[in-house]
């Protein structure tokens, strides 16, 4: 299994920020006090470790398939190379997107595979997979992507009730058979003794471009730009925790009460950079129809979205344009110039991106 061999601890002198602590468990059963701590999680920072989530086994499993599809020559990767026209779905080559306006190269290469194509297997919904992937699709993939999906929609449940939406509000736009970018991603970043600069990171500085992300790490390189500072700081990984984070379209659907905040990766810090690492993530987006707008239906949102400026969380697309448009644009190979990078962003650097 990759990124469980003798590598060393994640170390104590590098600056580490500490994130809470959420028991799914006490989550599922209405514990007030854990839904308190998961509010103040998803309002201050947009990140917090999730524990007793029970997909281990699942998440063992994905991780197996991610190294033998990587292990795949090059060639045969490059028949499902995810292209430069806004599809997410398929391999990602390492190089094939910018990290900043610079036109700086991404040093990873990933394996995503659509909830829609797991969920309906055998049957094609959006593309082919290589044969890695086809292998484990039913057995390995499909309980990923159907744990995932109810770990996220729990937790998506939990914050309608907290932003005093009619129920429904929030998990209706993500419904598990309506056709979205929610996708499984199995990661590889190649060893980097001694670390790299930084306008050479692994990805570069983004918000997440959905609602929920559902993360499991082997080694560090999480970063957050904690709000109100000014130095990135690691999240350390925690064996038998997650890692959750709310991206885009939970902050336009909030008004902006809840946070996409501003995260990157790059190499593992000391000793650890010497071995390869390995991520997971289930990014849980909306419908690919679903507008992404303030829902003014709460009061709560409501007076958040009056105290704005004007037309800042009116994103002026569906959830399909918003994703395609920033997976489109930093592609390497569509780049005309800093502009294009910036076409890319979302709630993070450029307001007009909304």
């Amino acid at each position: 299994m990759p990124g469980l061999n003798a590598s060393p601890p994640f170390p104590t002198d590098v600056p580490t920020h500490p994130l809470l602590v959420v028991d799914y468990k006490l989550i599922k059963s209405g514990d007030t006090d854990e839904i308190d701590k998961l509010w103040k999680a998803a309002t201050e920072l947009g990140f917090w470790y999730l524990s007793n989530h029970g997909a281990e086994e699942e998440v063992d499993g994905m991780f197996d398939m991610g190294a033998e599809t990587m292990d795949l020559p090059l060639e045969e990767k490059m028949k499902f190379e995810q292209g430069d026209d806004g599809l997410s779905f398929g391999y990602k080559a390492r190089g094939a997107s910018a990290t900043d306006e610079y036109g700086n190269l991404d040093t990873v290469e990933f394996i995503n595979v659509a909830k829609d194509d797991a969920l309906a297997w055998p049957r094609q919904v959006h593309r082919a997979y290589p044969s890695t992937v086809n292998a484990k699709m039913e057995n390995v993939i499909k309980p990923f992507v159907q744990k995932s999906v109810e770990v996220n929609t729990t937790l998506m449940r939990v914050l309608e009730g907290k932003l005093d939406l009619p129920e429904g509000a929030l998990t209706q736009r993500h419904t598990i058979d309506e056709h979205s970018g929610s996708e499984a991603r199995v990661i590889k970043s190649p060893p980097r003794p001694g670390g790299i600069s930084e306008e050479k990171v692994a990805i570069g500085a983004h918000t997440d471009f959905g609602s929920l992300s559902f993360l499991h790490n082997r080694l560090g390189g999480l970063q957050v730009l904690v709000p109100g500072t000014e130095t990135w700081q690691y999240v350390k990984p925690i064996p038998g925790h997650a890692i959750c984070n709310l991206g885009d379209a939970m902050t336009l659907f909030s008004g902006g009460i809840l946070r996409s905040n501003l995260h990157r990766v790059i190499p593992p810090p000391k000793d650890q950079g010497k071995y390869e690492r390995w991520s997971l993530v289930f990014f849980t987006r909306p419908g690919n129809p679903v507008e992404l707008r303030p829902l003014t239906e709460s009061a709560l949102i409501a007076d958040a979205v009056a105290k704005a400026p004007e037309g800042k969380y009116q994103a002026g697309s569906t959830a399909a344009q918003w994703f395609a448009r920033r997976i489109k644009n930093q592609r390497i190979k569509n780049r005309a110039g800093p502009e294009t990078w910036r076409a890319s962003r979302g709630m993070e650097h450029n307001p007009s991106a909304i």
